[in-house]
C-alpha cells in the first residue's frame, strides 16, 4: 500500500532568510519517535515534560520552572501577562520582536501596553530605558512593569551579562520586572561563550521566554520562570493564551534533546561560525556594506537594490528595509560552508553585472 505523505521539495535547496526555514535536527526527530507510543497523561503531567523541570534546574537553577508553548509569540505574550496587571505597559526596544513581528498580539491579546524606545544596535541601557520608565503614579499613563529585552537582538548583536546585570539592577530599583525573549538564547550563549544562566537567572532575569525552534527543534519554546515572585496564574494564562498543549510530552522531549546535553550548543556553534563565515565572505565584495557586528547567526547588510533583487531570484532571503537597501540572511545549524561559499560568488556576480 502506498503512503498518501509524498516529498513536496528538494532537501538539498538552502538560503538565507531565516533560521526557521531549516528542518528539524535528526536527533530531535529521533526524540519524538522515542516519546511515542503508548498512553501518556495530557497537558504536561506526562514524564517527558516532568524531567524536563530538572533538565532546567541544571541550567537555571532550583528554582526554575517551565511551562512549555506552541511557539514564540505565545511565550512572550504568556510571559507577560503574567508580570503586568491589567493597567501595566512593558518597555522595550523599537526594534523588538514583540512590537515589530507579532502581529500585536501583546497589545490585542496580552492587553498590554508596549511603551518603546530607538536604539542604533537593538539594545537596550539604563539610560535608554528612563526615557519611558515614569509616571507610575498617573493615571492617564499606562505603567511600566516590565522591561523586556532580546537575547541575542533582532538586529543581532549580543548583551554581555554585565549590560543585563545593570538592565535588571536599573528595572528592580524602579519597582518593575525583567523579561529576556530568549528565541535566540543558544546563539548568544555560544558567541559569548558563557552558560545560559551568566546572563539570566545569575545577573537578574525574573522570566525567559526559551526557544527551541530556531535552534533545531519541530515546533515548541518554553516559558521559564525564573523568579516565582515575579509571576501570578501562569498555567491558567497558557491555557487562556492557546498555549498549552495537550500532548505536551512532543514539545518538552524536543527540549529535553536540545537541552539535557549539548546539541543546543552545537547548533547555535555551527549557526554563528556560518554567519561569521558569510560575514567574511561579503566584506571582501566592493559596494557592500556590513551594517551591525556579527555576533550571533545574522548578518546585516546594505547593497544596491537591483543587486538585491537578481540574487533573491537565486537564494532566499528578506529586505530588513528596502528602502535603505539592507537586507538581513541567517545562517541555521544545517547551513554548510558550501552554502555560504555559493552564496557569496552568487553576490559577487551579481554585483559585477
Amino acid at each position: 500500500m502506498r503512503t498518501a505523505a509524498r516529498r513536496h521539495h528538494d532537501p538539498q535547496v538552502r538560503g538565507f532568510a531565516s533560521d526557521n526555514y531549516a528542518g528539524a535536527h535528526p536527533e530531535i526527530l529521533a526524540a519524538i519517535a522515542l516519546a511515542n507510543g503508548g498512553h501518556q497523561i495530557a497537558y504536561g503531567e506526562d514524564a517527558y515534560t516532568e524531567h524536563l523541570q530538572r533538565v532546567m534546574h541544571s541550567h537555571f537553577g532550583p528554582t526554575a520552572e517551565a511551562f512549555p508553548v506552541f511557539n514564540g509569540t505565545g511565550a512572550n505574550v504568556v510571559s507577560l501577562q503574567a508580570m503586568t496587571d491589567r493597567w501595566g505597559a512593558v518597555i522595550c526596544a523599537e526594534s523588538a520582536h514583540i512590537n515589530v513581528d507579532e502581529g500585536g498580539a501583546p497589545e490585542r491579546v496580552g492587553g498590554l501596553k508596549l511603551l518603546t524606545v530607538p536604539t542604533p544596535d537593538g539594545k537596550l541601557t539604563p539610560e535608554l530605558i528612563d526615557r519611558q520608565a515614569y509616571g507610575w503614579d498617573d493615571e492617564h499613563r499606562a505603567m511600566p512593569q516590565v522591561v523586556s529585552i532580546t537575547q541575542n537582538t533582532e538586529l543581532g548583536t549580543v548583551y554581555t551579562p554585565d549590560e543585563i546585570r545593570a538592565i535588571c539592577d536599573h528595572a528592580h530599583g524602579h519597582g518593575m520586572k525583567v523579561h529576556l525573549d530568549g528565541s535566540r538564547i543558544a546563539n548568544a550563549a555560544a558567541s559569548l561563550d558563557v552558560p545560559m544562566r551568566t546572563f539570566t537567572n545569575t545577573v537578574g532575569v525574573d522570566v525567559l521566554s526559551l526557544g527551541g525552534t530556531k535552534n533545531g527543534a519541530l515546533y515548541g519554546e518554553a516559558v521559564v520562570v525564573l523568579n516565582p515572585d515575579a509571576v501570578r496564574a501562569m498555567k491558567h494564562l497558557r491555557k487562556l493564551s492557546m498555549q498549552l498543549a495537550s500532548k505536551m510530552r512532543f514539545v518538552s522531549v524536543q527540549l529535553e534533546a536540545l537541552l539535557a546535553g549539548d546539541l543546543w550548543l552545537r547548533n547555535a556553534r555551527h549557526a554563528n561560525g556560518m554567519a561569521r563565515r558569510l560575514a567574511d565572505g561579503v566584506r571582501a565584495v566592493d559596494g557592500v556594506e556590513i551594517l551591525h557586528p556579527v555576533q550571533a547567526n545574522a548578518v546585516f547588510a546594505r547593497l544596491p537594490h537591483a543587486v538585491t533583487e537578481r540574487l533573491q531570484k537565486r537564494f532566499r532571503f528578506y529586505f530588513w528595509d528596502e528602502a535603505a537597501g539592507d537586507v538581513r540572511w541567517m545562517c541555521a545549524f544545517d547551513t554548510t560552508e558550501e552554502d555560504v561559499d555559493a552564496f557569496v560568488l552568487a553576490l559577487k556576480e551579481e554585483m559585477a553585472r
